[in-house]
């Protein structure tokens, strides 16, 4: 070993250390520059952004904001990993999805997937999807012994677990070749459905897995159904808590050890666009099982299996496309995070059944991760993190306040059907829909750059899924109405609704605003008209006449508004305008019916325009 010799040199000696409170007088200062009258604390505080469960992201973070006992990769409580080396062995398990319920075509996806990239598959089995009788057929050609499989199977999952096992013994797979889970859900199944099932089955597989099949796990403990219905990660992740913990219990009873009944699980999550929020409540999720293991009195010998899955409610149906930068963002925070499988759906998986591009996209995506990214060389990348430390450290707390609240009410299933479950992920989803109609949590390609003319991606319809548990929410649900609309008054017209943009003086007046108005109407399915793209007072109603329009929008700068807003405005009426916006905001203008900018319930906007419009 070479010692390199002490030249005297230190870097940065002759500056002193900067404090905090010297930071915060210096934002005080440009806070001040722009109106705001903040110092202190109250500086920072203005700069920090509000998320769900009471949490917040500040703009600076130091090595005071660490959590304390994040342990050692690999060891209790496995925060910072479930294996002492990460991912370095072979990266996280690329699990495809496959809901065709005709299992002749899922064969033919199945093998592609195999081939070109995927290490395992997750299969939709039951009546909503392929056929218990179909799992032999669909499996044709499959090496069991080396793609693991997980079923989800909801409320046939007895049958389909007893089919797979049979499958194994009759294929000469060995019990220490086959690996996957059985999906067993009953819990999961009742939140999707409202449907109880008999749990003593799952209990019976467990068994039967734990004696003679140790690679295989029977119960499935699926976060999905709450982030599905909007819920908030910490409340993602109470729910997983008592959900497992209520299989601890029941598998127990029935006879298993703890330590066995501990191998019997494996938790799914969603992984989302926001990619330090999945980070945090990965890292979490295994803190607080690990927690839950030591208190029921389980060694600290093993973390919680984690399977991610890109989260549906992100998924737009409207300029799928931006689906795949969703998606690798989720599948790059899943990684991250410590997942140790990781499904990527497609990016038209909310438009019916994905054809073999998507899916093809969709595995490639864990492969550059992985391959050429080599993200999983890296044991715990978030680890050390001041930020991602503090807020994973916060959301345990939050999802274990409310994993408690659970618990108090008699556990996940009293939860579910007195309906606290379902109350509280609908305030949380009220609360997010008005970010969402207001545009302050944006879509792009939805609320946000909105293309009219996109050519629509379509495909054949997945079968339906059986309903009547927690709702399946959407962020683009509200703006998807409004363009269902203007699609159905295209296909009886001929034409969209449309808003004549009324562009007032020079462009370096009127761009910004005409941008941003045009943007906005577009998103509700309305087509905007500025044509030409600077009017004045006396040309105004003529273009707005020859454009078609119904309704029209004034854009231009405040002072421009001051000398002329309200000439144009009564023009425009005077022309048959059924309503005109102000592109500012609310002031008192003569003939202007209401006002368009930033923050405004787009929504609301959208939805009244086009009644007003009379578009059915």
């Amino acid at each position: 070993m070479t010692v390199l010799p002490d030249d005297g040199l230190s870097l940065a000696a002759e500056f002193p250390d900067a404090t905090h409170e010297q930071w915060q007088a210096l934002v005080s200062g440009v806070l001040r520059k722009s109106g705001k009258e903040f110092s202190g604390t109250a500086a920072e505080d203005a700069l920090s952004t509000a998320l769900e469960d009471g949490l917040s992201t500040r703009p600076l973070y130091t090595s005071h904001d660490t959590a304390p006992g994040t342990g050692h990769p690999g060891f209790a409580p496995f925060l910072r990993g479930g294996k002492p080396q990460g991912g370095a062995a072979a990266g996280w398990d690329v699990r495809q999805r496959h809901a065709d319920a005709d299992p002749a075509r899922s064969n033919a996806a199945i093998l592609a997937d195999l081939e070109n990239g995927t290490t395992s598959l997750w299969l939709a089995v039951g009546p909503d999807a392929l056929p218990v009788s179909g799992l032999a057929r669909a499996l044709d050609g499959v090496y069991l012994d080396l793609a693991p499989l997980a079923l989800d199977a909801g409320s046939a999952y007895p049958e389909a677990g007893r089919e797979l096992l049979r499958l194994y013994a009759e294929r000469g797979v060995t019990p220490q070749q086959a690996s996957g889970t059985l999906g067993a859900d009953p819990l999961g199944h009742e939140a999707r459905t409202g449907e109880e099932l008999d749990a003593a089955p799952a209990a019976e597989l467990a068994e039967r897995c734990a004696r003679d099949w140790p690679g295989i796990r029977a119960l499935a403990v699926d976060a999905l159904p709450y982030h599905e219905a909007g819920a908030s990660a910490a409340e993602e992740l109470g729910c997983s808590l008592a959900t497992g913990l209520a299989y601890l219990r029941q598998l127990t009873a029935a006879g298993l050890g703890l330590q066995q009944a501990l191998g019997q699980l494996e938790f799914s999550y969603a992984a989302t666009a926001d990619q330090f929020l999945t980070i945090a409540k990965l890292r979490a999720a295994r803190r607080l099982w690990s927690r839950i293991a030591e208190v029921c009195g389980a060694p600290a010998d093993g973390a919680q299996r984690q399977h991610c899955v890109t989260s549906p409610v992100m998924m737009t149906r409207r300029d799928p496309w931006v689906n795949m930068l969703r998606t690798t963002v989720a599948t790059l925070a899943a990684g991250v995070g410590g997942a140790d499988a990781v499904t990527v759906l497609p990016f038209d998986a909310e438009l019916g059944l994905s054809d073999a591009f998507a899916r093809r996209i969709a595995r490639n995506t864990s492969t550059i991760l992985l391959e050429e990214s080599h993200l999983a060389q890296v044991i715990d990348p978030a680890g050390g993190s001041w930020y991602v430390e503090r807020l994973t450290d916060e959301l345990a707390h939050a999802a274990w306040e409310f994993f408690q609240e659970i618990e108090r009410a008699g556990g996940q299933g009293a939860a579910l059907r007195s309906g606290l479950v379902g109350e509280r992920i609908a305030a949380t989803w009220a609360a997010r829909s008005a970010k969402l109609a207001t545009r302050r949590e944006p879509i792009t390609g939805v609320s946000e750059f909105p293309h009219l003319a996109e050519k629509p991606v379509v495909r054949e319809p997945a079968p339906a899924l059986r309903t009547g548990g927690l709702p399946k929410v959407r962020r683009d649900e509200q703006y998807e109405a409004l363009r269902a609309r203007s699609d159905a008054h295209l296909a009886a017209t001929g034409a969209r609704p449309k808003v004549f943009i009324a562009a007032l003086g020079p462009a370096s007046q009127h761009t910004a605003r005409a941008g941003f108005a045009s943007n906005l109407f577009q998103a509700g399915g309305i087509e905007p008209v500025h044509d030409p793209v600077t009017v004045d007072t006396a040309t105004a109603a003529a273009a707005f006449t020859a454009s078609g329009a119904g309704v029209a929008v004034i854009c231009s700068s405040d002072s421009y508004y001051a000398e002329h807003a309200e000439e144009v405005a009564q023009a425009l009426k005077g022309a048959g305008a059924l309503q005109v916006f102000l592109a500012v905001r609310p002031m008192d203008y003569a003939g202007v019916d209401a006002y368009v900018y930033t923050g405004c319930d787009a929504v609301a906007v959208l939805t009244s325009t086009l009644d007003r419009m009379g578009v059915a």
